[in-house]
């Protein structure tokens, strides 16, 4: 049991290393991986051992909410190759992106003001999901080579991918709060 906490999110779902995997597989691979090592099934054993259980969970937990999610996934793979995405220190960002993030700021704050404001949202959702998924394929481009230029687009990509992904969860609330 004490192994698991060693293994990479990958080695531990028994998946290969990479940016392309099969959703519903990971969540095959949890399913089981939690059912073999649930506190419950433990709940006779020793304290030691309640406890390795209880943080394999975690750490099961952990890993399949890392890998499920594109973004998480992309991050996780380059901190597994050195790279540190500086998301809270590095401020620089591509001006083309910088300029597209102002327009789509531009879009929410005019939605929000909108007679049709349902429509608007709508539209921006759509435009927001169709701007991450390009993101996503490309990054699984650059995840793909490993040569250090590769990586900077990947680290770059992340964190355009979380701004993108931080205003797709302002459209969603928005919309939800009607």
């Amino acid at each position: 049991m004490q192994a698991i906490g060693e293994k990479n999110f990958f080695e531990l779902f028994d998946l290969p290393v990479g940016f392309e995997l099969d959703t519903a597989d990971l969540a095959d691979r949890y399913r089981k991986l939690q059912r073999q090592f649930h506190p419950d099934r433990y709940a006779n054993a020793s304290g030691p051992e309640r406890l390795l259980s209880l943080q394999i969970t975690a750490r099961i937990n952990q890993g399949f909410q890392t890998l499920k999610e594109p973004l998480s996934r992309g991050r996780y793979l380059l901190a597994l190759q050195g790279v540190d995405t500086g998301e809270e220190t590095d401020t620089r960002m591509d001006a083309d992106f910088l300029a597209e993030q102002m327009e789509l700021r531009e879009s929410l704050h005019e939605a929000r003001q909108s007679a049709q404001r349902g429509e608007r949202l709508a539209h921006l959702a759509t435009e927001t999901d169709r701007l991450l998924k390009v993101r996503t394929g490309a990054l699984a481009q650059s995840l793909a080579g490993s040569d250090p230029a590769a990586l900077q687009r990947a680290r770059g990509l992340v964190r355009e991918m979380q701004f993108l992904a931080k205003l797709a969860r302002e459209i969603e609330d928005l919309e939800e709060a009607g």
